[in-house]
């Protein structure tokens, strides 16, 4: 069986809805806690959901990457362009998952529930403390930066493969308007 040339259809849809919610996120994100108006608020509740929504894509997502092979990369691509890649992937999955269950966590240890849009309620994840809510609130901050950097190097390096290269690793992922002709 040939390798496929474009990931799987889900994977596309799992990949631009994602980034549209991370980005989103982290605005909200940022406006939230450079904020001290009543916009905080209602910031506050779309944040958390969001971010438990983005936890259970995540899950599906990793699920269809590890089950559907991915297109493969261009053989004339050097190695450790290859070798970054890859470890730009892992890094971006752990921090899909590592940000939100930090956050979760946090307000587990600040008391604060973490009710979904519609009432439902999570259990608690992390013992109630003040000097570990602090310590979550700054690995959540640094990580959400994090994540941020490494969604900015993910955009640079599919804009280097769509403008630069020129090759199909960009419209793998792409939606319709993405592909190549002939592709």
């Amino acid at each position: 069986m040939s390798p496929p040339h474009r990931f799987h259809p889900l994977a596309r849809a799992l990949h631009w809805t994602m980034a549209v919610a991370i980005v989103a996120m982290l605005f909200i994100g940022v406006g939230m806690a450079s904020t001290v108006s009543g916009a905080r608020t209602s910031l506050l509740p779309a944040h958390r959901s969001l971010g438990v929504v983005l936890l259970a894509l995540a899950a599906v997502r990793l699920g269809v990457r590890l089950t559907r092979r991915a297109p493969p990369l261009p053989e004339d691509m050097p190695a450790w362009q290859r070798r970054a890649a890859g470890a730009s992937q892992i890094v971006l999955y752990v921090l899909m998952f590592t940000v939100p269950i930090v956050g979760w966590a946090m307000l587990s240890a600040g008391g604060y529930p973490v009710t979904l849009l519609g009432g439902v309620q999570l259990p608690s994840i992390a013992p109630q403390s003040p000097a570990l809510y602090a310590a979550l609130r700054h690995a959540h901050t640094y990580l959400a930066l994090l994540l941020f950097g490494a969604f900015l190097q993910h955009l640079a390096a599919a804009l280097f493969h769509l403008l630069i290269r020129r090759d199909d690793v960009f419209a793998s992922m792409a939606p319709r308007w993405g592909r190549r002709r002939g592709g």
